[in-house]
C-alpha cells in the first residue's frame, strides 16, 4: 500500500461480549465442544508474561482508498470476494509516524474511522497475532493468510505482497464443525488462528487457550517462515498483514451482518521478555496439480465454439487476445523481489493480453474457454475486467452464472455444458450475458482510453485443497470485435 497505513482505516467495526462464545449444540442439543472463555485466555496470557493489545479485524475498501489518494494500486482485487484485514496496534515500545489521517467520509460509505491502527506492521520474531472467533458463514470459499507486504530492497522500501505459505482454507481449517481438520461444516464455527514466527510462542499461546477452555481441535496456526522473513521492530524489518478472503455467500444478508460485525476478535501478543527463539522453518507446501487433463481434451470443442463465435460476429473485425500466466507464486516473490499484489495458493492467476474499449456500441469483448468447476477443476473460477494502470477489478462473472452461457452457441453439442461465453462491453444492448464496463467512474470504471485486461481465477481443486496446476487447464480466451 502507497504507505503504511498507521493512520486511520476504514473499517467495519466487530465486537465481543467479554463472556466469549456461547455453547454450540450437537444434535440434541448437548454441547458438542467446551466454549472458551477469553477473558481467562488473556489472564493466563499475562500470568505467562505476555503483553496482550487489541486489534480490530474488519473490511478493507480497496477502491474507495485508491480513489482517495492513499494507495498507488488496487492490487488485482477481485470484484467477486470481499477482503477483511486485522488492524493492529503498533509493538510495545514501537516508533513510528502517526502525523497523517484518512479522512475519507462518504467516499467510503461513512464507515467508521479508527486512529492509529496499521494495515500493514512490523513483527518481533517471537510475537504472535490470535483470531478469535467465527468463521463465515456458507460461502463457496474463505481463506486466511498471512503475507510479507513490503521489503527494504537496495536501500529502498518495495512492496512484495506476497503469500507466506498455503492459505488455511475452508476445506482444511479446524474447527468446531470440522474439529481437527476433519470433515464436516466449517461455516459459522468457533476457530482460533495464531500467526507467529516462533514455535515455541505457538505452543505458549495454544497452552493459555487450552486452561481457558478452548478445544485444541479448533486450533490452527498461521506459519510465518523464519528464513524467508526479516522480523523486527528496525525501520529495515519487512512488514506484514493477515488477510480474509471470502466468495459468495449462500446468505447475502448474513454475510453483510458478518462483514459488519463478525464477533470476532484479534490480539498482538508479545512475550514481555525474550526467551531462546524457536523460529519456524518453511511449511512445506500443498502439491498443486493432479495429472488429471480432462480440459485438454475439449479442444475440439473449444474450435468449434471459436468458430460458432466468429461466425456469429462475422461482420465485425476480431482481434484474439493471447492469455498468460498473471502472477506467480509468493515464495518465487519473495526471491526475485517482485510485487504479486497479494496472490493466494489456492487459485491460478490468468490473463489476457491488453486491450482498450472505446464507446461504440459495435467494439465489445467475447470471453470464452472451458468452465473449470464443471470440469471438476475447481470449487469456483471466474473472470474479471480489469484497468492496467491501477489494476482496479471493476466487475467479474463467474461459474454460478456460466451454466448454459455456451449452448446458444452451440445447440445440441455434447460438450456445451463444460463451456462458457460471456460479452464485456461499455453497454448490454440487448445481450443478456453481459458483463458492463462503465467508465468515468474513478477506480470503479475504466475510461475509453484507458489499455484494460481480463483476468482469470479458479479456486481450489478439490482433489488437493489447492489451486490447480496452469498447465493442466485449458486457458480461457479472449476475442476483442469492432467495427471499422
Amino acid at each position: 500500500m502507497k504507505i503504511r497505513i498507521v493512520l486511520s482505516v476504514i473499517l467495519i467495526m466487530t465486537g465481543l461480549a467479554a463472556s466469549a462464545f456461547s455453547k454450540p449444540s450437537g444434535k440434541d442439543g448437548e454441547a458438542s465442544l467446551p466454549a472458551g472463555d477469553i477473558p481467562s485466555f488473556l489472564t493466563n496470557l499475562q500470568e505467562d508474561g505476555f503483553i496482550v493489545q487489541e486489534a480490530e479485524f474488519g473490511v478493507i475498501d480497496i477502491l474507495g482508498l485508491y480513489d482517495a489518494g492513499y494507495l498507488d494500486s488496487c492490487y488485482g482485487n477481485n470484484p467477486s470476494t470481499p477482503y477483511m484485514l486485522y488492524w493492529m496496534p503498533p509493538a510495545p515500545g514501537e516508533k513510528y509516524d502517526a502525523t497523517e489521517t484518512i479522512q475519507l467520509g462518504k467516499a467510503i460509505n461513512n464507515r467508521l474511522l479508527i486512529r492509529g491502527l496499521q494495515t500493514d506492521y512490523r513483527m518481533r520474531p517471537d510475537e504472535a497475532l490470535v483470531f478469535v472467533g467465527k468463521t463465515p458463514p456458507d460461502v463457496s470459499y474463505f481463506s486466511f493468510r498471512s503475507y510479507l507486504f513490503s521489503r527494504v530492497c537496495q536501500g529502498k522500501r518495495k512492496e512484495i505482497f506476497a503469500s507466506l505459505g498455503d492459505p488455511v482454507n475452508h476445506r482444511t481449517i479446524r474447527t468446531e464443525g470440522t474439529p481437527g481438520g476433519r470433515q464436516g461444516d466449517p461455516f459459522d464455527k468457533r476457530m482460533m488462528l495464531i500467526t507467529t514466527a516462533d514455535s515455541g510462542i505457538n505452543d505458549r499461546v495454544r497452552a493459555a487457550a487450552g486452561k481457558a477452555a478452548f478445544p485444541e481441535e479448533i486450533m490452527n496456526t498461521d506459519v510465518i517462515p523464519a528464513p524467508l522473513s526479516r522480523m523486527g521492530l528496525e525501520d529495515d524489518a519487512d512488514t506484514f498483514l493477515v488477510l480474509l478472503r471470502l466468495a459468495f455467500f449462500k446468505d447475502e444478508t448474513a454475510g453483510k451482518e458478518y462483514m459488519k460485525n463478525s464477533g470476532a476478535r484479534v490480539f498482538r501478543i508479545t512475550p514481555g521478555k525474550r526467551d531462546a527463539p524457536k523460529p519456524y522453518p518453511v511449511q512445506p507446501l500443498r502439491i498443486r496439480g493432479t495429472g488429471t487433463v480432462n480440459e485438454l481434451n475439449l479442444q475440439g470443442a473449444i474450435n468449434d465454439l471459436r468458430n460458432a463465435i466468429l461466425e456469429k460476429y462475422s461482420d465485425f473485425k476480431a482481434e484474439e487476445l493471447k492469455t498468460g500466466v498473471w502472477l506467480f507464486e509468493g515464495f518465487d516473490a519473495i526471491q526475485q523481489e517482485i510485487n504479486v499484489i497479494g496472490e493466494n495458493r489456492d487459485t491460478v492467476y490468468l490473463r489476457s493480453e491488453e486491450f482498450t474499449l472505446g464507446g461504440d456500441p459495435n467494439e465489445f469483448l467475447i470471453v470464452y474457454g472451458v468452465n473449470h468447476t464443471a470440469a471438476g477443476k475447481s470449487l469456483y473460477n471466474n473472470f474479471g475486467i480489469f484497468g492496467s494502470k491501477a489494476i482496479n477489478g471493476i466487475g467479474a462473472v463467474s461459474n454460478l452464472d456460466f451454466t448454459g452461457s455456451a449452448e446458444s452457441f452451440l445447440p445440441g453439442h455434447p460438450q456445451a455444458q463444460y463451456l462458457y461465453v460471456w460479452k464485456v462491453a461499455r453497454r448490454a444492448n440487448g445481450d443478456r450475458n453481459c458483463l458492463i464496463a462503465p467508465w468515468n467512474k474513478k477506480s470503479r470504471g475504466i475510461d475509453l482510453d484507458e489499455k484494460a485486461f481480463i483476468g482469470f481465477r479458479a479456486y481450489v481443486e478439490p482433489q488437493t485443497n489447492a489451486g490447480p496446476y496452469w498447465s493442466e487447464l485449458y486457458y480461457d480466451r479472449v476475442i476483442k470485435f469492432r467495427k471499422d
